[in-house]
């Protein structure tokens, strides 16, 4: 089918319209950008400066919940990133605008969560069996090849969660504004990079968690 046919038969044309959702908002890409930009520095200014503290408080409850539940979080999050690719492979573009807006949901959940985990247990060094804070040699030997691999992976994980919150915001506003084609070629980059982050985010927590108090 070519424009020309479209043009002349406007039955075909209204059909290709409604083969995408309508917009959910109005398109306004200065203010968007200014927000998106502020909601991802502020998230990650209050996430770089938070981690460095650790509070003392009686919660009833051992914080590294916290820690489980982001691991819990993360794969609910994988789940819903496969999901939603096969719904949209599909042509089912209602359901998959529900499991994305679900899986930012979560991964608002995960921020706080996370937040809180560094705030009321503090940091953990693979291998420190003896929880002083400090990885011996014998520790180190112990620990073998795994803290070799755990460093690796949180060397990627760490960086990519940092710039992935502006890349999610930007491409669900171009599908929330109904410009389709923009959200395809962000989603290219958005998707595999927030992927590997959630996966990465489970790897870490199995393999830290021995060494939790």
């Amino acid at each position: 089918m070519n424009c020309s046919e479209e043009v002349n038969n406007p039955h075909l044309a209204n059909n290709k319209k409604e083969y995408m959702l309508q917009p959910t908002l109005v398109k306004n890409d200065a203010k968007a950008k200014l927000l998106i930009w502020i909601v991802s520095i502020v998230v990650f200014a209050a996430v770089a400066f938070l981690s460095k503290f650790k509070l003392s408080a009686e919660l009833g409850f051992n914080p590294h919940l916290f820690a489980k539940l982001n691991a819990v979080l993360n794969s609910l999050v994988a789940i819903l990133l496969i999901v939603g690719l096969i719904a949209i492979k599909q042509q089912k573009e209602l359901l998959h605008k529900k499991i994305m807006l679900t899986a930012i949901a979560l991964s608002v959940l995960f921020l706080i969560s996370y937040i809180g985990h560094h705030l009321l247990a503090g940091e953990t060094k693979y291998g420190d069996l003896n929880h002083d804070g400090i990885v011996s040699d014998a520790e180190r030997l112990q620990a073998g090849g795994f803290r070799i691999f755990y460093y690796v992976l949180l060397i990627t994980h760490i960086p990519l969660a940092a710039i992935i919150l502006p890349f999610i915001l930007f491409t669900a506003y171009r599908a929330l504004i109904g410009e389709y084609e923009q959200h395809k070629k962000l989603t290219r980059i958005t998707w595999p990079i927030w992927l590997y982050v959630a996966l990465s985010g489970v790897i870490v927590y199995l393999m830290i968690s021995p060494y939790y108090i």
